[in-house]
């Protein structure tokens, strides 16, 4: 795919909003956008935010501002839209996990299967990719601990999440860069945490840089 002079919408959480950036042009659509010549990149990212429906309200209002009922607000002008997330739904998320099947946003099986028939039916003309999130430095906890000890919910390991994204999006021919097999960064590795990331879970500029170069050429190979 051609991706010079194309707009580009990325909605997604705080790896989208670019927390970790020492700078905002340092975000990975700020990337994308210089170095494929877009026409435009419009940001959706909004920290702490899940892809499905919260039922609990969060301690941060804007936390429970869920994919699902945020796709009404973006550019209908797209030539594409790359929907990157998942990761808060593991991480602190209350929503169950549900199954393939599901179709409602109150599990995180149906959010994705709800936002992908959303998603196209608000934007026909645009092309949708989804990318599921990579590495991080809890993701071998089976629920984070932190959610466990706050909610009292039993989850699911973080490649369960990954690899319901990726089976859901197949059912539409949604194209998915899936980040956790792909991007080459495991901050459960010390050397990796420190290379490219803040903090094990948000990355660094050079993490950005990364993430980037991986969304630009699965991009340009559709």
């Amino acid at each position: 795919m051609e991706l010079k002079g194309k707009v580009i919408d990325f909605l997604g959480d705080s790896l989208t909003e670019g927390r970790g950036v020492t700078d905002e042009n340092n975000r990975y659509d700020k990337y994308i956008e210089r170095e494929c010549g877009l026409k435009k990149a419009n940001n959706y990212g909004i920290g702490g935010t899940r892809i499905a429906f919260q039922g609990r309200p969060s301690v941060k209002a804007k936390h429970d501002l869920d994919f699902c009922g945020r796709c009404y607000l973006m550019d209908p002008e797209a030539d594409i839209i790359v929907v990157f997330g998942g990761t808060n739904d593991y991480g602190h998320g209350d929503a169950p996990f549900g199954k393939i099947g599901d179709k409602e946003r109150t599990t995180f099986c149906g959010a994705v299967d709800y936002l992908i028939n959303k998603i196209r039916e608000l934007y026909p003309s645009a092309k949708l990719v989804m990318v599921a999130p990579g590495h991080r430095f809890d993701d071998a906890t089976m629920p984070p601990i932190d959610k466990l000890e706050r909610l009292g919910i039993v989850g699911e390991p973080l490649e369960a999440y990954v690899n319901a994204i990726v089976e859901i999006a197949s059912r539409y021919d949604v194209p998915v860069l899936n980040l956790y097999t792909d991007l080459p960064i495991d901050p459960k590795k010390p050397e990796d945490r420190e290379k490219y990331t803040i903090d094990g879970l948000h990355y660094n500029d050079a993490g950005y840089i990364e993430v980037a170069k991986k969304i630009i050429a699965f991009l340009e190979n559709l």
